[in-house]
């Protein structure tokens, strides 16, 4: 008998109750929960609403019943996910989990064949590496219990999702107070994406040290790059073919100060003697280029195993005492700076 609006029960609904609201049988009810394409969409969209407005009952799992997270990544290049899958295998390991690993191609936001994978898979939570989902998709995993979490979001996370990032406005803050104690005035900067948070907040750090200490910024000094090695590369090459090419460069993160650096030796330039460089991540790789790179130490295992944590928390139906978590950047000073030459 289908409920009346006297009989409704209250709270989240069971896949049975699912089913008499939407007068459908558990069979569908149970394909939509579980992320199965084969439900017509006016169906599949009557279900989803009822467990949005109303929730979604199943027995609670474990941390541990659940086999795996899941990590997606707008793409799997360089060192920056490694240090990332690093962090979150700490915790697998500690939780006797697996891990999934799924790449975009370089798109910040995952097509639909790859939430209804995810959807199939149950997953113990999701953690959105460097990328965010539609609303839909993160609608669609909360209304199936399924924790997301992400890590150095992109832009300003959604309200309701937990994120890891770290103290980017620090950092740039950290770059700029460094070159200028050196003595550095003319100081350029090569940034990543205007849509990234992460670059904006690096950038707007920098711009506040260098406004603190009155040194002005040369608007031809300010590169808005991609955080790849050919955009730093690019950059640079066009900044110190100037008439007033500058002495140091802060390069957002650690891929564009290796294309500096190519920049530089292409110019017959000595680093630091003739320039300075500062990076962004503290990757492996930072401490064997030559010179080692001065870079400001980006915690990205801290932050991978912090939201990890979240997600098993979350799963275990646990509240989280903070959602929003920023772990601090440090400066690493090593032989890629010094003051800049005499006859300068």
């Amino acid at each position: 008998m289908t409920p009346t609006p006297e009989s409704e029960p209250e709270g989240p609904l069971t896949i049975a109750q699912l089913a008499a609201l939407a007068g459908v049988s558990t069979a569908t009810v149970s394909k939509v929960v579980n992320g199965r394409s084969d439900v017509a969409a006016a169906t599949r969209e009557q279900i989803e609403g009822l467990i949005r407005s109303r929730g979604y009952r199943r027995q609670r799992r474990p941390a541990k019943s659940a086999a795996l997270i899941d990590v997606v990544f707008h793409e799997l290049r360089g060192l920056y996910p490694v240090e990332i899958l690093n962090g979150v295998d700490e915790v697998a390991r500690e939780h006797r989990l697996g891990v999934v690993v799924s790449e975009m191609g370089g798109r910040h936001t995952p097509g639909q064949g790859w939430l209804e994978d995810v959807l199939a898979r149950r997953p113990l939570g999701v953690l959105s590496v460097f990328s965010g989902l539609a609303a839909e998709q993160s609608e669609r995993l909360y209304s199936r219990d399924i924790p997301l979490v992400l890590v150095d979001p992109t832009g300003d996370p959604d309200h309701d999702a937990p994120a890891v990032g770290a103290g980017n406005w620090n950092g740039g803050l950290a770059a700029a107070r460094h070159l200028v104690g050196l003595g550095h005035r003319r100081i350029a900067v090569v940034t990543g994406p205007d849509h990234m948070e992460s670059s904006r907040a690096r950038l707007d750090g920098f711009r506040a040290g260098l406004d603190l200490a009155g040194v002005p910024l040369d608007p031809a000094l300010e590169r808005h790059g991609d955080f790849m090695i050919e955009g730093g590369l690019e950059h640079a090459r066009a900044m110190l073919g100037l008439d007033d090419p500058p002495t140091a460069v802060f390069a957002c993160n650690d891929g564009s100060a290796i294309g500096v650096y190519h920049a530089a030796a292409e110019a017959g330039l000595r680093i630091p003697q003739d320039l300075s460089v500062v990076g962004f991540d503290d990757l492996p790789k930072a401490k064997w280029t030559i010179p080692p790179l001065t870079t400001i130490h980006q915690p990205l295992k801290e932050m991978a195993a912090a939201a990890a944590r979240m997600v098993v928390a979350l799963a275990a139906g646990e509240p989280l005492p903070q959602p929003r978590v920023q772990l601090a950047t440090e400066l690493v000073v090593r032989q890629s700076t010094a003051p800049p030459r005499a006859e300068r």
